[in-house]
């Protein structure tokens, strides 16, 4: 959906979910200084039972000028209403009548939306979509202070101080917004109430520890998610314990915060294994977080079980399988048992490189960002950015690319999910990859031996020791048929595009 498709409606409500947080007063916020700028006079309003009352929510609508009012008894029937960070109909937003309904959410979609919909589960925050979908127009909220301090501390708050954000969209706009940083400090430091304070103790002081594998697992009371934060960063500074788990259950969602500080385990991912089919998870290899939908929990809930009881045990389910499932492997340390390994070779494939010094001279230190995460690379004479089919990019000599790739002469263009970019990490001046691409072709023949993986691994391959890779079942396991230590997984789905067999 664009924005411009709602333009043909003239009386316009935008409304946010009941008790809104930062996020969602940021949405409403950039999607009503849309309409004002394109001369639609739209309202912007939140219902439910009751007022906003935390101090930092206060201090942002007041600080900011957020034009929010809150309609407990709202009667009117608008020609549009648009519901942002929340979905029409789902229980934490009191159902309004409109003749015609549009959606802006980032949460996992629960109920059949309406046509005029904008569900982006991967962001961080609805702030982050809103930004993006300003964009589109045309529009650049550069000018506005106040609005780009908004969209930045709904960002920041939904993603525990941005400590979880994920997306290269959400680092997109984190780096771009100019804010008031003296508003963000001030929201920030009201940001826990003596209530909150309170439920911090409790939770720390009723952990469950897990020896065996050494994390801890700890339920609050429904509160600020900034808080599951506060605490998940305390408990991980004990001896003992290599990863946590604190999480709440409220009526209208289950909020996770999860920590890891051993290489062995990536919060992200163990954020998105906990979520996996009944909400959403990410964030950094340390730092996650994730939310999932009380009725998706619905269908494993046994007889007699209401909601906190479900989800206590079906999050300790899943954080005992997560922690026995996989395998760790170090490749420097081992090599691939040889049953079931076939011998493949590489296909010609076209992809894409980009000379960094035609982007920026040499000498620059540069962040190259991807949807798989951030790289930081000098800028050298002969290091190029390969661009492969899905969009992934990996730095790569000269003298390799020259015999390993036959120029096309010819540009490389592929739409992919989001395009990478460069920025200089110290002018901030960031460019897009994709228009100074062109087109190569590997020339194939290169050999591995390979087999499908039957179950759960984490690779650490001999060029990174500190990362791994996950592979999942379906997955292949690969080492170079010249070099048994040079291990690597290939995605189920890209491995015939990639590889054939060598016939005897």
């Amino acid at each position: 959906m664009r924005l411009n498709e709602l333009l043909k409606y003239s009386d316009i409500v935008v409304q946010c979910h009941d008790n809104p947080d930062a996020d969602a007063l940021a949405s409403g916020y950039a999607l009503w200084w849309y309409f004002q700028k394109m001369g639609k006079d739209a309202l912007f309003i939140y219902r439910g039972r009751n007022r906003i009352q935390k101090s930092n929510l206060r201090i942002m609508i007041d600080r900011l000028d957020i034009p929010v009012s809150y309609e407990p008894d709202w009667s009117s029937v608008p020609e549009l209403l648009v519901t942002v960070d929340c979905q029409y109909g789902q229980k934490n937003v009191t159902r309004t009548k409109a003749e015609n309904v549009a959606v802006i959410d980032h949460h996992q979609v629960i109920d059949e939306l309406p046509e005029l919909s904008e569900v982006r589960v991967g962001q961080g925050s609805c702030a982050t979509i809103l930004w993006d979908m300003i964009r589109a127009e045309g529009l650049s909220v550069d000018d506005d202070r106040k609005l780009s301090t908004a969209l930045y501390y709904g960002l920041f708050s939904d993603t525990n101080r941005l400590s979880e954000v994920s997306h290269p969209l959400d680092r997109d706009m984190r780096d771009s917004l100019t804010v008031n940083r003296s508003v963000i400090t001030e929201m920030s430091n009201s940001n826990i109430s003596l209530d909150e304070l309170t439920i911090t103790g409790h939770a720390i002081t009723g952990y469950e520890y897990h020896k065996k594998y050494r994390y801890v697992i700890l339920r609050t009371e429904p509160c600020d998610p900034n808080i599951l934060g506060v605490i998940s960063d305390f408990v991980m500074e004990t001896e003992g314990i290599d990863a946590s788990l604190a999480y709440y259950v409220s009526p209208y969602e289950i909020k996770l915060s999860v920590r890891s500080c051993v290489k062995e385990v990536h919060a992200d991912e163990l954020a998105a294994y906990l979520t996996d089919g009944v909400g959403g998870g990410g964030g950094h290899i340390l730092k996650a977080g994730g939310t999932i939908r009380p009725d998706r929990l619905d269908q494993y809930a046994l007889p007699g079980e209401d909601i906190v009881t479900v989800t206590d045990r079906i999050l300790e389910e899943r954080l005992e399988s997560y922690f026995s499932l996989y395998d760790v492997l170090y490749a420097k340390e081992t090599t691939l048992d040889p049953k079931g390994l076939v011998l493949y070779e590489k296909l010609p494939q076209e992809v894409g490189c980009v000379k960094l010094n035609v982007l920026f001279p040499e000498g620059t230190k540069v962040e190259i960002r991807t949807l798989e995460g951030d790289v930081d690379v000098t800028v050298e004479a002969d290091l190029y950015l390969m661009i492969g089919i899905e969009g992934e990019v990996y730095p790569i000599r000269e003298a390799k690319l020259q015999t390993s790739y036959t120029r096309t002469g010819k540009p490389y263009s592929r739409v992919f999910d989001y395009d990478p970019s460069i920025t200089d990490l110290v002018t901030h001046e960031r460019k897009t990859v994709m228009e100074h691409a062109m087109g190569v072709i590997s020339s194939g023949g290169a050999r591995i031996l390979a087999k499908p993986l039957d179950h759960y691994v984490k690779l650490f391959t001999a060029w990174d020791e500190e990362k791994y890779y996950s592979g999942n079942p379906g997955d292949y396991i690969a080492c170079r048929e010249d070099d048994p230590h040079d291990i690597y997984i290939i995605r189920r789905r890209l491995f015939d595009k990639l590889y054939r067999k060598v016939e005897d």
